[in-house]
């Protein structure tokens, strides 16, 4: 899904008159080359899959006010994960204080926009039915955070069953947006999936140049 995601990013830039860069490489995420960006987008980057020196460069980045838009597996909190390691235990606290469970069976299901409020959501439909892992975590992140869209649990089979299961949120103690759908290439195609995520660097971008 990264690969493909490129060019889906190449074309928002270019619709949306801003300039990116794409990278695999994580010894970019330190203080000097941060300080060119507005917005940091995790794209399937794991947390545990950055050093010390990165998670530090990147928690001040967001720190300072700057937009963080995270998809998919930037949501994989939790100690299970390298258990042995220091855990960055603030970017539990930063995505609402929940940790990730195993997911169900990759599988077709709704998203529900409970929240088109929102200027990242703003523009979506009421759902949208998109085939994914439909993340869950250990409880739901509601009463923590401003919940976007859910799951729409009756239309998919769970792994362990959340009741009320959001999936892309905001904590607005931060300049963030986390969305949790985003696993297959096929959402890469999906125009709705790529308003969302267009309309999440703006909004997270518009908040960093006014800081």
């Amino acid at each position: 899904m990264i690969d493909s995601a490129r060019p889906m990013f190449e074309k928002l830039a270019a619709e949306n008159n801003f300039a990116f860069d794409f990278t695999k490489d994580t010894s970019v995420i330190n203080d000097a080359n941060l300080a060119n960006y507005q917005v940091f987008v995790m794209l399937h980057l794991a947390p545990f899959d950055m050093s010390y020196a990165q998670q530090n460069a990147l928690q001040k980045f967001i720190e300072q006010g700057k937009g963080w838009v995270g998809i998919h597996a930037a949501g994989l909190t939790g100690r299970q994960f390298k258990p042995n390691n220091t855990y960055w235990e603030w970017f539990e606290h930063f995505m609402g204080d929940v940790t990730y469970s195993p997911h169900p069976a990759f599988q077709k299901a709704t998203l529900i926009f409970e929240d088109r409020n929102h200027p990242a959501t703003k523009n979506m439909p009421p759902s949208i039915v998109i085939s994914d892992e439909w993340y869950e975590w250990n409880r739901s992140v509601r009463g923590s955070v401003r919940v976007l869209a859910r799951a729409d649990e009756s239309t998919y089979k769970q792994n362990k069953p959340m009741g009320d299961h959001p999936l892309i949120w905001t904590n607005e103690k931060y300049n963030m947006i986390y969305i949790g759908v985003g696993h297959d290439t096929s959402v890469c195609s999906n125009r709705d999936y790529q308003v969302l995520v267009k309309d999440a660097i703006a909004w997270t971008a518009s908040n960093a140049m006014h800081k």
